[in-house]
């Protein structure tokens, strides 16, 4: 099976797009969780329940949202190449490996984007199931889960910078700068 998606992406040159709408999906749900949970600290919302609710709907929708877009738009660019291929070929592509590939691909890409704000929020999520399961923090589960959101919104920096073969700590220090930014504006404009 891994070798199949393997040889799809390979024929169809799509792992760059898979990996750019991993990074920017995953850049989204990070901070779409920044934002929530800083609200929520900025707010008179102490329940673990409320905010797990809350931040999973958003983290369900931005799973949702990334499968559905990705398929749609990435289904239509596949059978645009597709048809063209075959116009060129003048011979109907459908039972090929160019033609699994413009049927499976889109798939293959809607997941990954689907996949990457799920799989950061529920890891930014982690200390409030923790907290849920009776063990308790020193603090407010609340900082950790940022901890960890600005920790993982360092590492998709880190790992741009090694994509673009330019500094991994520049890289990552530079989204870090982002985060920091959105979340000093989450405090300028909340209700403290």
């Amino acid at each position: 099976m891994l070798q199949k998606i393997k040889a799809t992406f390979r024929l169809t040159k799509s792992h760059d797009i898979a990996r750019r709408y991993f990074v920017v999906n995953g850049f989204d749900g990070a901070l779409t969780m920044l934002g929530l949970i800083m609200g929520f600290l900025f707010s008179d919302v102490v329940s673990t329940t409320v905010i797990l609710n809350a931040c999973l709907g958003a983290a369900i929708a931005l799973g949702m949202s990334g499968v559905s877009s990705a398929y749609v738009s990435e289904s239509a660019e596949r059978n645009r190449e597709l048809s063209k291929l075959e116009g060129a070929m003048i011979r109907d592509l459908h039972d090929s490996a160019h033609g699994d590939a413009a049927r499976n691909v889109p798939w293959l890409i809607a997941l990954v984007n689907g996949s990457a704000p799920l799989i950061i929020s529920l890891l930014i999520l982690l200390p409030f199931f923790i907290s849920k399961a009776g063990i308790l923090f020193p603090v407010s589960p609340l900082y950790f889960a940022i901890g960890i959101a600005f920790f993982l919104i360092f590492l998709l920096g880190v790992f741009l910078g090694r994509i673009s073969g330019i500094s991994w700590l520049r890289s990552g220090l530079q989204t870090l700068l982002i985060a920091t930014i959105t979340a000093l504006l989450i405090y300028l404009f909340t209700e403290n």
